[in-house]
């Protein structure tokens, strides 16, 4: 679908003063390119691995760089490629653990179709340095980024984003063994937000599939003041994740520090055009990327789903009802489980004529007592089933209650399709006291990858609507 020890070194950026986009900012791309400066140390050197697909894999550790004088860090990285050619374009993840990825990988399903076509696969460590034995660092890290707001030590605006580029440098640089082509990244969470900044800054990507990750800049990403009042009015919104800007909030942490607010607005307003999707679709559709997200309707760190939806009906998403992390309520039971992510890199790797669906039109209209949508997918599309999803008075975005209240189970129905415009519609009795009504409808569709056939899903845009 288009678009409408482990860290980075400081010499890998510009200094903060030349800000202006991420070429300029966050990152040197000139440098991030640079294979001089990988200091590649082989851990498992090219070797067979076999299995019903024999691979060839590598195991290594890259200098990422210093991250301040005398503080030097790496990251492993596993290549994989087919046995008897070279391959052309990865795809890359972050999303594994230490033992895991020193461990040979024993391919699954979909990895096994990206090697016989000749697409390789490039693995590396996306974690929080408590999580790799580096608690101590990483606390040191945080300081000094809340004592500076310099973004070099945020490991969640630096040092993440520059591991999955740095990685695919390294693979890039062994030249007997992978060819340029396509790149595309995925994971969820901390690796579906880093791919994206990745994504933005590096024009050697070319797809990202993102799961419960942010997307787009609302107010409360970016510390709008009004925003944070509204949402500062009950404390019990008080969340480790909730409102911040691209991840774990810090400005509790910034204003103890003795910034002020205005800092707060000012960090986010320069990072915005760097981390978000939403500010970038233009060059990414001239880039002819392709998107795929799942934010999750119940999610804390994509917890503004409804904003995007009113203000980037375009951007394409799979919404699973009652789904985020630590949820996995998807409704309705008995729906077929969705296989997005293989079709999806399937797809964008190779040639086919099946496409996976885009972003749809939604309308809706009320008469009387009875809220009618209607949804529209461009001709030819093929979906084949449509279910509406709804639910009153849900709380306001960015709010513990909005994480909390789920969609009820009997507050979903299967759409009607009418063959002479091509449109899925529901109707909806409404109650007399509702005040506001979210809804979003989901809409399947196989696709062929590669003689397998996969089931997909997209989603039209959330949509809030007042009834007052």
């Amino acid at each position: 679908m288009k678009a409408y020890g482990w860290f980075i070194m400081a010499s890998l950026l510009v200094p903060v003063a030349s800000i202006s986009f991420c070429q300029e900012s966050l990152f040197n791309m000139e440098q991030i390119r640079d294979e001089s400066t990988l200091d590649v140390q082989v851990i498992q050197s090219w070797h067979v691995v076999e299995g019903e697909v024999p691979t060839k894999q590598q195991l290594v550790s890259i200098n990422v760089g210093e991250l301040w004088a005398g503080q030097n860090f790496r990251i492993p990285v596993r290549m994989i490629v087919p046995v008897h050619a070279k391959a052309t374009g990865f795809h890359l993840t972050g999303g594994h653990q230490s033992t895991g990825l020193e461990k040979e990988t024993r391919l699954r399903p979909f990895e096994k179709e990206l090697i016989k076509g000749g697409v390789g696969l490039v693995y590396t460590l996306v974690q929080a340095p408590s999580q790799i034995g580096m608690k101590e660092l990483g606390e040191k890290m945080q300081n000094r980024f809340i004592e500076t707001l310099n973004p070099h030590y945020s490991i969640q605006y630096w040092g993440w984003p520059a591991i999955i580029m740095r990685a695919a440098t390294a693979a890039y640089a062994e030249r007997d063994y992978f060819e340029k082509g396509k790149v595309a990244v995925s994971g969820a969470s901390k690796n579906g937000a880093s791919p994206a900044v990745a994504l933005i800054c590096d024009d050697r990507i070319t797809a990202l599939h993102s799961t419960v990750a942010p997307i787009w800049d609302s107010p409360l990403r970016l510390c709008d003041r009004d925003a944070w009042a509204e949402l500062e009015k009950d404390e019990k919104n008080s969340h480790y994740f909730l409102g911040g800007t691209f991840g774990p909030v810090y400005n509790a942490d910034v204003l103890r520090a003795g910034h002020s607010w205005e800092d707060l607005e000012e960090l986010a307003a320069r990072m915005a055009d760097q981390v978000f999707i939403s500010r970038n679709l233009e060059q990414l559709e001239r880039q002819n990327v392709d998107l795929l997200f799942h934010p999750g309707t119940h999610d804390f760190v994509a917890f503004d789903v409804p904003w995007g939806g009113a203000h980037f009906p375009g951007i394409p998403l799979y919404l699973e009802a009652n789904t985020g992390h630590g949820k996995n309520n998807g409704l309705p039971v008995g729906e077929k489980p969705q296989q997005n992510l293989p079709a999806f890199l399937l797809g964008h790797f190779f040639t086919h004529a099946d496409p996976l669906l885009e972003s749809p039109e939604l309308e809706y209209k009320i008469d009387g007592s009875i809220l009618e949508v209607v949804v529209r997918f461009k001709p030819g599309s093929n979906e084949e089933s449509g279910r509406l999803f709804w639910m009153y008075d849900r709380a306001p975005e960015g709010t513990v209650a909005y994480l909390d209240e789920l969609f009820p189970e009997d507050q979903w129905k299967e759409m009607t399709f009418d063959e002479t415009d091509g449109s899925w519609s529901a109707r909806i009795e409404l109650p007399g006291n509702a005040t506001t009504i979210d809804f979003f409808s989901t809409h399947g569709k196989v696709v062929s990858r590669q003689g397998e056939m996969y089931q997909t899903y997209l989603s039209s845009p959330y949509t809030r609507l007042s009834l007052e």
